[in-house]
């Protein structure tokens, strides 16, 4: 059975079997260069079928010099190249290329970009960066080449230059780069923020918040700034807009951010966000530190109460550790009310626990399928081994 590797070489093949066709018209004056051809290129397709795939690569090669007319095989093979790993290659083909007379505008700029893409890969940035900015200027493959560019600058952590490759494409490509550009000046605060110049660290933030109004990462180096400078109600700020931004990030700032509640002595603003989080996060950690804070303002109880009661709507295995704590600590009721309470949240979690997962790409089911409904393997998905021992 032919590699995959052989099916992609099909694509010169074609190409160059189809110029061989349309030749065919010609055969009365240059019959012998035809059946020359032709020879050569099942020779190449021998080869090809055989696996050898150097050689066919070869013949195909030779095809390719025969006459201009074959353009599109040596693009095909130059592209070949590059995706098997022979740079060297593909950069010696598309240079012939960038230097051959009679190509079309069209195929000179056509092959400056494939050359540019080749030094890319072969980790040539410079060269790289130079030809797809005279393509930028030529005003041809500027989408492309603005593409190629924004990753060479990221390599090179040339941020500034990298916002200005983006802010073009944004206008060329009609994409919006909002988000990408953000992080670009976050990238630059953040080493000003490095540098100890907290003062251009907060001029390149407004800058990414310019970009994207909703930069939790500018937040974050907002908040970094405002605690390096002792200044708890900025960090304060700074960390509640992160997280209304994205509560996915609750975990990451919660434990900085009820620091800093707890030096300000901001405890009734604490528990009035973190009861906020409980409407918007689905996971358990602001129910815990909440359940924390109000077991130093209205004791044991009050806070066991609080998290039981949480915890019959949300089942958490942290949960129900912190709720056996709380009733193991002095001055908590009757215990066997707390057993009952923690058992009747085991149970959920029972139910709510998968018992069968994929093992190909880690769907979880409550219920057995011989084909797996997302990857549509067979046989893939089994009992874990928690509900099944």
């Amino acid at each position: 059975m032919m590699t995959n590797a052989a099916w992609l070489l099909m694509i010169p093949a074609a190409a160059a079997a189809g110029w061989l066709l349309g030749r065919r018209g010609g055969e009365i004056k240059s019959g012998n260069q035809v059946t020359r051809l032709s020879n050569t290129y099942f020779r190449g397709l021998n080869y090809l079928l055989n696996e050898q795939q150097d050689k066919a690569i070869e013949i195909f090669l030779q095809i390719a010099e025969v006459d201009k007319d074959t353009i599109e095989t040596q693009f095909a093979l130059g592209h070949l190249f590059r995706r098997r790993g022979e740079v060297d290659r593909a950069i010696r083909m598309h240079q012939s290329l960038v230097a051959k007379h009679g190509l079309s505008e069209d195929q000179k700029t056509r092959a400056v970009l494939a050359l540019g893409e080749d030094y890319m890969r072969a980790g040539l940035l410079d060269r790289a960066e130079t030809l797809l900015n005279d393509l930028v200027e030529m005003g041809v493959f500027k989408p492309q080449a603005l593409r190629h560019l924004i990753s060479i600058t990221q390599a090179e952590r040339d941020w500034y230059m990298a916002i200005e490759y983006a802010q073009k494409y944004e206008e060329v490509g009609g994409e919006s780069m909002s988000k990408v550009i953000s992080h670009f000046y976050c990238e630059l605060a953040d080493q000003a923020r490095s540098k100890g110049d907290n003062k251009e660290a907060r001029k390149l933030i407004a800058d990414a918040y310019s970009a994207d109004n909703q930069s939790v990462r500018a937040g974050m180096l907002e908040a970094q700034i405002e605690l390096s400078e002792n200044d708890d109600a900025g960090a304060i700020r700074a960390f509640e807009r992160v997280v209304r931004h994205d509560y996915e990030y609750l975990p990451e700032v919660l434990p900085a951010l009820l620091a800093s509640y707890e030096r300000k002595g901001e405890t009734t603003r604490a528990r009035s966000f973190l009861l906020e989080m409980t409407e918007h996060y689905a996971g358990v950690s602001p129910l815990l530190a909440l359940s924390e804070l109000i077991q130093k303002d209205e004791g044991v109880v009050a806070a066991y109460t609080f998290l039981a009661k949480q915890l019959q709507q949300r089942p958490s295995v942290r949960g129900e550790a912190a709720l056996i704590n709380l009733s193991l600590s002095e001055g908590h009721g009757d215990p066997q009310e707390a057993l009952r309470t923690v058992k009747s949240i085991t149970d959920l979690l029972v139910v709510h626990t998968p018992g069968y997962r994929c093992q190909r790409c880690g769907f979880s089911a409550r219920a057995h399928h011989w084909q797996c409904p997302s990857c549509k393997n067979w046989g893939t998905i089994k009992p874990l081994l928690t509900s099944a021992s």
